[in-house]
């Protein structure tokens, strides 16, 4: 049995009863005979189907956002944006995937050559607790349009999600079998990942789900696309418009309680300005409302889970014992966890080497530029950076020498449908959304025709 629990009450919302070998055959039966029709189908009519899709969320974005900060505990007016944000999603994918898929004619020797995206059948895809609805959409959408058909095994404790989001596409008139929720644990990921319908598989996680389910695929020689943690660096220069870095600062670190793997997690502020930016960094983040989720006015709600909270306490204390300096916050009561602000943040501290998933922000002093390039790059990890510099020169010098998946200048790292988004190191591989996302999923099958 799965059991989804809410994290601001503690009260069990629903129990559901996992699929049985019987109903996981009969749903990639389905998978699989849909997948030989929904092939068939041009772009314009698939598209017809993600247009629709993108309506029913904009129609019931209340009722989904309402299951968004009951089962995980995201404030309301964040879980409304969340689902606004699918809708986006749908609408880049029905408005742009024909051209991302067109044919690629190429000139060779022949009469005609040329490279066809084809799709590859059922994927499967494994997406986690903290963002619901976007994980979802953001690998669901492309990934149908490209002609593939979609199995979803969602986290255990977002079940209610998981259950509305396969509702939401029966709504739109999906054909039966293109998208379909498995009700099933992590340890049976495996088992349908080895079945020989399934083709490839997409996972959003944590290093120890990626690396078992990237084992699995490499050892069945079946693609795989990996989105996983980050420990993103905000990299804030001495001529940076500070008011302006501040909010930016904050709202990187402290949305969604600060469990994204895109956050801002170490904040790096040279040496002339540090104190200043403390001081003003301090001052916003105490304004931050705590409260109850559904409130439409609370920006920081609960943790998702009780053992999320406890793990990221143990961080922080054992970064204050290696010198790091508590100025705010600290405090945890169950599941949640004061906005919390730790300043001379040393690179041995836990919050400096590993992923902080809630709302504690580690701040570093650095002197040079190529000491800000070092401390960005020392971690294990590659998702992103974002620098903040009023000089787009010394922007533009810098960006090459990051080893991150993205760099954002006088921005938030966040992820945008028309660009590709993932990582590098121990953040995963491949990419979702864009052009580069709508392609993981694709034969990219070449075609020659002999001149006679």
């Amino acid at each position: 049995m799965i059991k989804s629990i809410n994290p601001y009450t503690g009260e069990t919302i629903k129990k559901y009863r996992q699929d049985t070998k019987s109903i996981l055959n009969k749903k990639l039966k389905r998978a699989e005979k849909q997948y030989k029709v929904w092939r068939t189908h041009s772009l314009s009519s698939r598209a017809k189907f993600v247009r629709a899709i993108g309506q029913v969320l904009r129609e019931n974005t209340d009722k989904y956002a309402a299951m968004i900060t009951q089962e995980m505990g995201k404030p309301i007016s964040q879980a409304k944006a969340e689902v606004e944000k699918c809708a986006w999603v749908c609408d880049y994918y029905a408005d742009n995937a024909a051209e991302a898929l067109q044919n690629e004619v190429i000139e060779t020797d022949a009469y005609k050559s040329l490279v066809r995206y084809d799709p590859l059948g059922i994927i499967l895809g494994v997406m986690p607790w903290n963002y619901p609805f976007w994980q979802v959409f953001r690998f669901a959408i492309p990934t149908l349009m490209a002609g593939n058909t979609v199995l979803l095994k969602h986290a255990s404790n977002v079940m209610g999600c998981a259950e509305l989001i396969e509702e939401a596409f029966n709504e739109a008139g999906f054909p039966e079998g293109c998208y379909q929720n498995l009700v099933i644990s992590s340890k049976k990921v495996n088992s349908i990942l080895k079945d020989d319908r399934v083709k490839a598989v997409s996972l959003t996680g944590s290093k120890p789900a990626g690396s078992a389910v990237a084992s699995k695929a490499s050892e069945l020689i079946k693609p795989s696309v990996l989105e996983l943690g980050g420990s993103n660096a905000l990299v804030v220069f001495e001529d940076a418009n500070l008011e302006e870095t501040v909010k930016t600062c904050v709202q990187a670190r402290f949305q969604n309680t600060g469990q994204s793997c895109i956050a801002g997690k170490r904040l790096l502020v040279q040496e002339s300005v540090y104190l200043e930016f403390v001081e003003k960094f301090i001052t916003q983040v105490r304004e931050l409302k705590s409260g109850n989720p559904q409130d439409e006015d609370t920006f920081i709600g609960v943790m998702a889970r009780e053992d999320l909270a406890e793990e990221l306490e143990k961080q922080l204390e054992d970064s204050l014992t290696k010198g790091a300096r508590l100025i705010l916050g600290g405090k945890r009561r169950k599941t949640y966890f004061e906005p919390t602000v730790v300043i001379d943040v040393h690179k041995k501290a836990r919050i400096f080497e590993e992923e902080t998933f809630g709302p504690v922000m580690g701040i570093t002093p650095f002197k040079t530029d190529l000491e800000a390039i070092d401390l960005v790059n020392r971690s294990k990890f590659g998702l992103g950076v974002s620098i903040f510099t009023e000089d787009y020169e010394r922007a533009e010098a810098l960006i090459g020498q990051f080893d991150d998946g993205a760099v954002f200048v006088n921005e938030l790292v966040k992820s945008d449908p028309r660009l590709p988004f993932g990582g590098t190191k121990e953040s995963g591989y491949g990419r979702e959304l864009g052009t580069f996302g709508i392609k993981e999923f694709v034969n990219a099958k070449t075609v020659y025709f002999k001149k006679n």
